[in-house]
């Protein structure tokens, strides 16, 4: 069995001690406060840029989370060393935020802006948006596209999936010919093709706004901006042989 680098052995612990810390508080307090919402949302406070990489939806969240830090962040934390790690996989995280919440944007804003404009305040909006409650003078275009943002203004985010998606292009950088499989699919895939796999596939499942899982929930394009995020970087990294333009 892979032994456990320091790092993401710290991870693992702060994971699992947090995701027991709100499974014990109860009634959403701690989940409320630390799950990243749509800043528009009065809910949104900016540290959870930062925190909700640490909270998790349930027991197969964060196992599944977990899971994949230790298989590939072990390898990665290896190679690179814990600062370089830890500078690839928050910015991951914070790549992942980004490209998320700027796809949610890119939903909301024109919405948000014909409500406007066809005579709605942008504080009566934001109310109904927060209460899921109309008036019944609301017309049935306005009720419309109500009920098309107000899934955005609620969301919340939360899982390090974003992370590590960027320890996964980074361990796939590193280990081009290495042998992947899918859970539900057996079959070993080489890294340079399994990984550009998943991510095609988290694009479209993210324009699709579908799941193969079933949970219209997950945020795809986080995942992408994960992905990315640490492709760059390594990319980067390697085309600089470490040696020159050391971010610390």
């Amino acid at each position: 069995m892979m032994r456990l680098s320091d790092t993401v052995k710290h991870l693992l612990i702060i994971n699992v001690i947090v995701f027991i810390g709100t499974m014990a508080l109860g009634n959403n307090l701690l989940y409320d406060w630390l799950a990243l919402h749509f800043p528009k949302n009065e809910a949104f406070q900016p540290w959870q840029i930062l925190t909700h990489m640490f909270m998790h939806g349930g027991v197969t969240h964060l196992f599944l989370n977990m899971f994949a830090l230790w298989m590939f962040g072990t390898p990665v934390e290896q190679v690179l060393g814990s600062k370089r790690f830890m500078f690839i996989y928050f910015s991951a995280g914070l790549g992942a935020v980004a490209l998320q919440m700027g796809e949610y944007y890119l939903r909301f804003t024109p919405i948000f802006n014909d409500l406007l404009a066809s005579g709605m305040s942008e504080t009566s909006i934001l109310q109904m948006l927060s209460t899921n409650s109309v008036p019944d003078s609301i017309g049935a275009t306005q009720l419309n596209g109500l009920r098309e943002i107000f899934p955005i203004y609620n969301v919340s985010m939360v899982g390090a999936s974003g992370c590590i998606m960027g320890l996964l292009a980074a361990f796939g950088m590193m280990n081009p010919n290495a042998e992947l499989m899918l859970i539900f699919l057996p079959i070993p895939v080489k890294a340079k093709y399994f990984i550009p796999g998943v991510i095609t596939l988290e694009i479209v499942m993210g324009f699709m706004g579908q799941s193969i899982f079933g949970d219209t929930q997950i945020a795809h394009f986080a995942h992408v901006g994960g992905a990315l995020t640490g492709f760059i970087i390594m990319w980067y990294w390697k085309k600089n042989q470490f040696n020159q333009n050391r971010w610390y």
